[in-house]
């Protein structure tokens, strides 16, 4: 089948790809001219794992190409996928400005039947308003088109994209109009082999479930997160704790680890939007008002926790701290709302010396935090832990895991490991010689382990 995706961004790219790897025809459609000429020049402008060598193999093979004309992207396919960003504005509130702006340029250019299929994600409703603003432009043209409407919201998670897209584990179609149902199956019947994933509905309500899933994973994050701090209060390990309740089928494991909050371009976004739009409606959301002021308190907790330990070794200023991990999550390059750049700031402006380490976020980071002398970007773990006072981690790489920690601890001036994803066992970074401090944990500190095991 011939499609279009206009918006080659994180979800435009990755769903034009996976699209055009079953055999579709895709047309990927930006109006930045700089990004598609990088793309038609082979360069990959986002980081996903296996996205680059996919995104070669069906180039190579014909089935995807990018452009920038609206004329030849819409005549030249059936189904026109719009994936463009939405970010919240001042007031919270989505911006559906991009998405305005795509839906009346494809009707612009309509000649024929076409269905128009919206993966950004927006706010319930919205599959109406894209109705009215391409039949705005129709009239304008005097044409009698046909067309319908579809919302198709995507559920990708950023480091695991094209799994989740090759091997979903729902596809939901919001149509209004039974017309494109046969249409939508056929697009995704490749992905449905094994067994039927797709899950028909309105529009509304697809709208909506997209918002509702992302609200439901912030509230378990922020819930574990607040339940991690009680935790330490009263000795108890948030660990243990997430092991014991996600035996219970009724809540399982997914979700449920404490760390240093979440961020990203997918939850902070729409949780914001989601209460801005319930309020709108007088309908107050009390509950997702709580999640965010949990995630936001959480980003500054590593913070704390690092003020704290040296508040009684003549505090932070002068003070080196290494921080590994940039990216809001590993298999990513994307800095958006990343808990780092909390921590750093933080540590900055108490004098701090701070050491950073990412293996692929590196460049987008540097973007986004101003030139300071007292910041310094290193090439791999071992230089950005050398000489100091304290690590800190804040995203959990799997080159991490299984780190040379005695040949960090030389390295190092200090003792401080702060973990801000409870990546680490704390009796055997003590046993180390570590004086380790993570999220719902009781501390444990090197020189209590050594006496005991002397």
């Amino acid at each position: 089948m011939e499609l279009l995706v206009v918006g080659i961004g994180y979800v435009g790219l990755v769903t034009a790809t996976c699209l055009a790897e079953m055999g579709h025809h895709v047309t990927c459609l930006d109006i930045d001219k700089e990004k598609i000429q990088r793309l038609n020049d082979g360069i990959i402008p986002i980081y996903e794992p296996g996205l680059e060598e996919m995104v070669k193999r069906n180039v190579s093979a014909k089935r995807i190409h990018f452009t920038t004309d609206y004329e030849t992207g819409v005549n030249g396919s059936n189904v026109c996928f719009i994936c463009v960003d939405t970010p919240v504005n001042q007031e919270g509130f989505a911006n559906l400005n991009a998405v305005k702006s795509c839906a009346k340029s494809i009707a612009e250019q309509m000649n024929s039947y076409k269905i128009i299929v919206n993966k950004s994600t927006v706010p319930p409703g919205t599959a109406r308003q894209i109705h009215g603003w391409v039949q705005e432009v129709l009239d304008q043209r005097g044409s009698a088109e046909n067309f319908d409407i579809v919302a198709n919201p995507e559920f990708l998670k950023e480091g695991n994209a094209v799994t989740d897209f090759m091997k979903p584990d729902r596809v939901v179609i919001g149509i209004d109009n039974s017309r494109a149902t046969q249409t939508m199956k056929e697009i995704y019947s490749p992905f449905m082999l094994s067994r039927e994933r797709l899950i028909l509905m309105d529009t509304v309500s697809a709208e909506m479930t997209k918002y509702a899933s992302n609200a439901m994973l912030a509230t378990r994050i922020s819930f574990m997160n607040e339940l991690a701090g009680l935790c330490e209060k009263t000795e108890a390990d948030i660990n243990k704790v997430r092991i014991g309740m996600g035996a219970d089928e009724r809540i399982g494991y997914s979700y449920l680890y404490a760390g240093a909050g979440y961020g990203g371009s997918c939850l902070p976004k729409d949780i914001t939007a989601l209460k801005s739009h319930g309020k709108n409606l007088g309908h107050p959301m009390d509950l997702l008002e709580a999640v965010h002021e949990v995630n936001a308190r959480q980003k500054l907790v590593l913070g704390q926790k690092i003020i704290a330990y040296f508040s009684d070794k003549g505090g932070l200023a002068g003070k080196t701290i290494a921080v590994l991990g940039l990216a809001f999550k590993p298999d990513t390059d994307d800095m958006r709302e990343a808990t780092s750049l909390v921590l750093i700031k933080q540590l900055l402006s108490d004098g701090v010396t701070v050491k950073a380490f990412d293996p692929v976020a590196m460049e987008n980071a540097k973007s986004l935090l101003p030139d300071n002398p007292n910041l310094i970007w290193c090439e791999d773990e071992y230089t950005c832990a050398k000489d100091a006072d304290a690590l800190s981690f804040v995203t959990e790489w799997k080159q991490f895991r299984f780190l040379d920690f005695k040949k960090i601890q030389l390295a190092m001036r200090g003792k401080g490991l702060f973990d801000g994803r409870n990546q680490y066992h704390p009796e055997e970074m003590a046993q180390l010689g570590f004086d380790y401090h993570g999220i719902g944990i009781t501390p444990h500190y090197a020189s209590e382990t050594l006496i005991e095991h002397s």
